[in-house]
């Protein structure tokens, strides 16, 4: 049985990546600023640089998402290509069920061959519910084992609101997942460029010509600096879209869900985007006033100990605010021995003319252990006897 969770009033933040990764944002944007009027169930906006939730609708409300499922099977499609298990130009056979599926097709034909590439492509392109099966039947051995392995990809990656039965979103009991779990994956697959190359195709080809493909993202052709990635329509989930784009290197990810028409999910999209383009900039980490690789270590088997700075990529601002970004850090003199690896030794502030935005550790990186007089007396023997 579908469940159905409404959390009213929910604006927490999510961070998808960590600082260790150099992905994270030091700002709390801890509720939505503006409301925007956008027509659809289901909404959120992510800054795909650093992982933060810039605007949300509904965003854990558990829902149908149509082909906007084919985000993870396409994600463990190309993972399996990355990983050697299958090839870009193995030949995919074609089987009965696939061949049965309804809804958006490219008309397969049990016994016809089509490269993994060329299904992957009519996938992105027309979203074709039988290359998707044909796919996952191919990576998984049979669509049921393939959407165990979506389940499972979906608990690694923290989607605690999704449930999988099939690779190709048609409308069935317990297939659901959310506006935040759609966002986590489609980043998750973002991470793979390949897929913006086929996402960016407009129009193509399959059977020699036969058989013509026109982008299901009608995006492509009107928004600045869109990029992909998945559209999705039954009569469970509504007129779905997670669209993807980037301007001035920052790039957004916008979700929507439960749309009553096609022209109110391009709508619901473009207002999501223009809203972070608008409001939100990316910004190097600023050179750090101050910075020093090492510290002098006292009473140390060490003279000093080398730093390590737990610091980000890229920083989320608010537009404008970049320009005036400065770093400087708080360091000792010097340590105390024993150092331990990861103890803590300073920070890194981050400024704006106006406000902190966020602080970060500098750390040792390595051991250094006190001298006594048995570790004094050890290397002086090794010292004499090596002479």
């Amino acid at each position: 049985m579908k469940r159905t969770v409404i959390w009213k009033n929910f604006t927490a933040l999510m961070l998808v990546a960590t600082i260790c990764l150099g992905l994270a944002a030091p700002h709390a944007w801890a509720e939505n600023s503006t409301e925007l009027n956008l027509p659809c169930r289901n909404a959120i906006l992510v800054n795909v640089n650093t992982g933060t939730v810039l605007y949300e609708q509904g965003p854990d409300d558990e829902v149908p998402i149509a082909s906007i499922t084919k985000v993870m099977t396409l994600l463990l499609t190309l993972e399996a290509v990355k990983a050697g298990k299958v090839s870009m130009t193995d030949i995919v056979p074609i089987s009965e069920h696939a061949y049965n599926m309804g809804g958006s097709q490219i008309w397969l034909e049990p016994g016809e061959q089509f490269t993994l590439d060329e299904l992957i492509k009519a996938i992105c392109v027309c979203s074709a519910n039988d290359a998707a099966v044909a796919v996952a039947e191919f990576v998984g051995g049979s669509e049921p084992v393939f959407a165990e392995m979506m389940n499972a990809k979906a608990k690694e990656l923290g989607m605690n609101h999704t449930h999988f039965v099939n690779a190709c979103g048609l409308d069935e009991a317990g297939h659901y997942s959310s506006a935040r779990d759609v966002s986590i994956m489609s980043m998750e697959l973002l991470k793979h460029p390949k897929i913006l190359e086929y996402c960016g195709i407009w129009m193509d080809s399959l059977r020699n010509g036969e058989t013509q493909m026109v982008n299901t993202n009608k995006l492509l052709k009107s928004y600045p600096g869109i990029t992909g990635l998945k559209t999705g329509t039954t009569n469970g989930a509504g007129v779905c879209i997670s669209a993807s784009a980037e301007r001035d290197g920052m790039s957004l990810l916008a979700v929507v869900l439960g749309s009553p028409s096609s022209g109110e999910r391009f709508e619901a999209a473009t207002q999501l985007l223009d809203y972070g383009f608008a409001n939100y900039e990316t910004a190097e980490f600023p050179s750090i006033a101050g910075r020093v690789e090492t510290l002098p270590v006292k009473g140390g088997v060490s003279q000093q100990v080398t730093l390590s700075y737990e610091i980000p990529e890229k920083i989320l601002l608010k537009k404008g605010e970049g320009k005036t970004l400065t770093a400087e850090t708080t360091l000792p003199q010097q340590m105390e021995a024993p150092v331990q690896k990861g103890e803590k030794v300073g920070e890194v502030t981050l400024k704006t003319e106006q406000s902190v935005i966020g602080t970060y550790p500098v750390t040792a990186a390595g051991d250094v252990s006190k001298m006594d007089f048995s570790t004094a007396f050890s290397l002086l023997s090794h010292a004499i006897f090596t002479l």
